[in-house]
């Protein structure tokens, strides 16, 4: 968890840049109402803070072919922390899971995965997944259409939370 505490500069630089990462810091200095210099300086500090993790285009996966998504819900044999280490090690190595997140619950692991096309993803189902090391059980959900998908946290949230802090 970082150390800094966030001023209400420091939560819209981190806002605008999750809307548009692109722009230049003398417009991301404008939007948040400080010179471009010690915008700069924030925007560094927040990066070294490990608040910006980093920067990436958002990419449409069906426009590169890519037509399939599923989720996929892994069951293990075992839960033991070198087996579930092992679990999201061989994941990172797969480039058709896109996300891995283990639950709590009845399932372990949550797989976002993408693939050209049904048979890709069959191959990759019954090559990589179903056969790994530790895995009991995999149940998947084809993703029919995509009704919401935001990247980042809600900044109005942030925005409420620090000032119902600041009554305090």
């Amino acid at each position: 968890m970082p150390t800094i505490k966030l001023d209400p500069i420091d939560r819209k630089i981190l806002s605008e840049l999750q809307t548009d990462g692109r722009m230049t810091n003398v417009e991301l200095s404008q939007k948040v109402g400080i010179s471009a210099p010690p915008c700069l300086r924030r925007v560094r500090a927040l990066e070294e803070a490990g608040f910006i993790r980093g920067y990436h285009a958002d990419i449409d996966a069906h426009v590169l072919g890519f037509e399939v998504q599923v989720f996929a819900m892994v069951g293990l044999h075992s839960q033991a922390e070198s087996d579930l280490i092992a679990f999201e090690e061989h994941m990172q190595e797969l480039p058709f899971v896109r996300e891995c997140h283990m639950l709590n619950g009845e399932i372990d692991f949550i797989l976002k995965c993408v693939a050209p096309d049904l048979q890709s993803f069959q191959k990759f189902l019954t090559q990589h997944l179903t056969s790994a090391e530790n895995v009991a059980s995999v149940k998947t959900s084809l993703v029919i259409r995509c009704g919401k998908d935001i990247p980042g946290v809600p900044f109005e949230i942030v925005e409420e939370r620090s000032a119902l802090e600041g009554e305090k």
